[in-house]
């Protein structure tokens, strides 16, 4: 049985795949089935920055596609120009409107010379070949260079949206990774409650019990429970708002392979850090290359004050008909010195020289917030990886704490009293895990974006 699967989309044909991968591994799938995508943090990235994924992504790269246009057409004003006209006419004309009488001519008494004031009809045809080439003009390689210029600006521009797209995937993927775990902790703590409950009833037939203990356990598993749903709930949420920005249907069950996992980094110097992001860094190697075009502008205004060299010449035949017309040429260089124009070319070159200084100053700026992400993110990164080490001591305790507690219940020498305040506080050492450990993940990533390096942290 064939199947023919026509997709708009390169983003729903990995999907596809996926699909398919599932589909031979577990066997038949029925069609109202849902739709399971097993996603990790890479393959998300990968299917956001396709093609027909992010929108951004997609204007970028038509932003290339204009650029490299404008070099095009910078580049004609270099290149010859060549032309070609066939022209065949009838026509009658005015001499008198030209001035030609006979007062213009002094003829020897006797003689009469007469103009007809209407001569015509006749014919003309003439067929020619025109070229012209600008030999020099200093203005107009201003202009082409700063096109050139253009082209890498929009191919930097291009990478930085790749690494922005990235970066929004990349958090939005660590938010659905902690609320997996903030689900997978909520349903652990259902169990524990229900674990509890049990015990509060077997202490209870034993004797050792009362009903007190089975309703503080009746009611700490309720509130564990009202906790299961809204984690479910923010679950969802989360994945759907990540294929939103992934551009996929959101009638998609996502399974993510990835874990929210503790990973040590060593914290390299400021330094170090720092002259990797101005060497990495997309916006700024596309914002040095606008400064760039806005300099090479500047020259292109400064230089229409020199004077520019043109050749032209055409050759082709005229007549009074096609057969009989006669061959006729003419070449020639044009040399133009600009004088004066009103003052519009030295009113352009302030106004040029100024969008320059502007870029300069978006340059300098722009420097100074990457070195600001560079070392909040530094620190950011120092911060969490001590977040971690402290809640997993604190994680480790109350686990220790809530295991003495229900051994001293099941012995009755304490009350259900001190088993609950164990396991809240095993349940607030728990958040504390996830949110120490997404902290830390996340400040890897922001750390990553501030550098340049993004690329490395989604493959690793």
């Amino acid at each position: 049985m064939r199947k023919v699967i026509i997709y708009h989309r390169a983003a729903e044909l990995i999907f596809a795949l996926a699909v398919v991968s599932c589909a031979q591994a577990q066997g038949p799938v029925r069609d109202d089935a849902v739709r399971t995508l097993p996603l990790s943090l890479k393959r998300a990235v990968e299917i956001a920055l396709a093609p027909e994924g992010s929108t951004r992504v997609a204007l970028a790269d038509e932003s290339i596609r204009q650029a490299q246009s404008r070099v095009g057409q910078a580049r004609a004003a270099l290149l010859p120009d060549l032309e070609s006209s066939l022209s065949d006419q009838r026509e009658t004309n005015s001499l008198r409107a030209f001035g030609f009488n006979s007062s213009l001519f002094k003829l020897p008494a006797g003689f009469m010379l007469s103009f007809p004031s209407i001569v015509g009809p006749f014919s003309v045809f003439d067929a020619r070949a025109t070229a012209s080439q600008t030999v020099f003009n200093f203005s107009s390689i201003r202009s082409y260079q700063a096109s050139k210029a253009g082209v890498t600006a929009a191919k930097a521009d291009f990478d930085s949206t790749k690494n922005q797209v990235s970066d929004e995937v990349a958090k939005e993927y660590l938010a659905c990774l902690r609320a997996q775990a903030t689900l997978d902790t909520a349903q652990a703590n259902v169990e524990l409650s229900q674990a509890l409950l049990q015990l509060a009833k077997t202490q209870m037939d034993a004797g050792t019990g009362t009903g007190i203990d089975i309703t503080r356990a009746e009611v700490q598993l309720a509130n564990d429970q009202q906790k299961l749903v809204a984690a479910d709930r923010d679950r969802r949420r989360a994945a759907l708002q990540l294929l939103k920005t992934m551009g996929l249907k959101l009638d998609v069950e996502v399974q993510f392979t990835d874990k929210l996992d503790y990973n040590a980094v060593d914290v390299t110097p400021a330094s170090t850090a720092l002259d990797t992001a101005r060497k990495n860094r997309a916006e700024l190697k596309a914002q040095r290359q606008r400064e760039e075009v806005a300099r090479l502008n500047y020259g292109s205004v400064k230089a229409e004050r020199l004077p520019s060299v043109a050749a032209s010449a055409n050759y082709g035949s005229i007549g009074t008909e096609y057969v009989g017309a006669q061959p006729t040429y003419d070449y020639g260089v044009t040399v133009r010195v600009p004088i004066y124009d009103g003052g519009r070319r030295d009113a352009r070159r302030t106004e040029s020289m100024s969008l320059y200084r502007q870029e300069q100053i978006r340059t300098r700026d722009l420097q100074d917030q990457v070195e600001l992400e560079v070392r909040q993110a530094l620190d950011a990164l120092r911060a969490a990886a001590s977040e971690v080490t402290a809640a997993r001591n604190g994680l480790a305790l109350s686990e220790n704490e809530l295991a003495q507690a229900r051994r001293r219940f099941q012995a009755g020498v304490a009350t259900s009293t001190e088993v609950t305040d164990a396991q809240t506080r095993l349940q607030r050492a728990r958040d504390n895990q996830i949110a120490a450990l997404y902290d830390h993940n996340l400040a890897r990533l922001d750390l990553a974006t501030a550098t340049g390096t993004i690329g490395e942290f989604v493959n690793q």
